[in-house]
């Protein structure tokens, strides 16, 4: 490990406070700080309405520029993040097997244009060990653009609040990372890829990275990676998690991906050389699902997040914005 990562790195061993600003109306969101006003009900019912569903597609092996030009294409980082706000960033660092960790090119540029717009502080929230993001050269590329790693200590769950979800179908309650008080803004940085039984990951299911692993635990029932009923419930409780969790912006890499043997790999590859970007969770994971062959309808997650008013599924009403460079 670096020096660099090293100074920038915080392992989390005691309780947050302030993360209880985050509970309440069903809604968790980093726009509800503590030091905020509460808003009325009406307001909190407007947040859960979905955003306008324009996705940027850009592809190319110019993997960092690629990522700017993905959010500038709707609108510009600068909608999202604003001087002085403190930004989380949900990565996946899960192997560093080709196809199943998102690029550092990718993550080194959104922290850019966060510190570009004004952040005074960007930093990559995760209970997965340190290794793991040094492994895949994330933790080094944040690092040289002055993010920080907080890494959350999984097996202490005094620092994952209990958070009720109150549309939740299967999934009733969850335990999110309480750090995740601490900032104004979340970004959605998944890789789309292959995962057993479901067949795939995207922006929805990236959000189990957030949660307690013993709170994820509940999502995997027995045969979960083969019997049809445990992989609607693993499905449906992703769906669930999303109505408690929202993200100010995805921006997905779909450059390289395992289409076999997910999550972790090594796995069968295709090389779309895209990276997507939106505010429209279902929008995107329907098409990012395209990018080898499976159908939006095809995968419970989008179909239940659809269900929960989260997005659009249907990819002729949504605004595609492809750039090929």
């Amino acid at each position: 490990m670096s020096g660099n990562v090293s100074r920038r790195s915080f392992i989390k061993q005691g309780a947050v406070v302030g993360a209880s600003s985050l509970l309440g109306a069903g809604m968790l969101s980093c726009r509800g700080r503590e030091d905020q006003p509460a808003a009325d009900e009406e307001t909190q019912a407007a947040e859960t309405e979905p955003r306008p569903n324009a996705i940027s597609v850009i592809t190319g092996d110019r993997y960092f520029d690629n990522t700017i030009v993905a959010v500038e294409q709707i609108g510009g980082m600068g909608q999202f993040v604003s001087e002085g706000s403190r930004v989380a960033v949900l990565a996946n660092p899960q192997r560093n097997n080709p196809g199943a960790f998102t690029r550092p090119a990718i993550v080194a540029a959104i922290v850019r244009m966060c510190r570009e717009a004004g952040a005074e502080q960007v930093a990559c929230l995760s209970w997965q060990p340190e290794q793991n993001w040094e492994n895949t050269g994330i933790a080094q590329a944040i690092s040289d653009e002055g993010a920080d790693l907080v890494i959350v200590n999984q097996r202490d769950e005094s620092l994952f609040n209990l958070v009720p979800v109150p549309k939740g179908v299967a999934l009733k309650e969850a335990r999110l990372m309480a750090e995740l008080a601490n900032y104004d803004v979340l970004i959605d940085v998944p890789i789309t890829k292959d995962h057993a039984g479901n067949k795939f990951t995207g922006t929805l299911k990236n959000f189990m990275g957030l949660n307690s692993p013993q709170s994820n635990q509940f999502f995997h029932q027995e045969n979960w990676t083969t019997d049809i009923g445990a992989i609607t419930h693993l499905e449906q409780c992703i769906a669930d998690l999303n109505t408690v969790i929202t993200p100010d912006l995805c921006v997905v890499d779909a450059t390289e991906l395992i289409t076999t043997n997910g999550p972790f790999g090594p796995g069968e590859l295709v090389r779309p050389q895209k990276i997507v970007a939106g505010t429209d969770r279902v929008a995107i994971d329907a098409y990012c699902c395209t990018l080898w062959g499976l159908a939006p309808h095809d995968i419970i997650a989008i179909n239940k997040a659809f269900e929960h008013g989260l997005g659009e599924i249907d990819l002729s009403k949504v605004q595609i914005k492809e750039i090929q460079v």
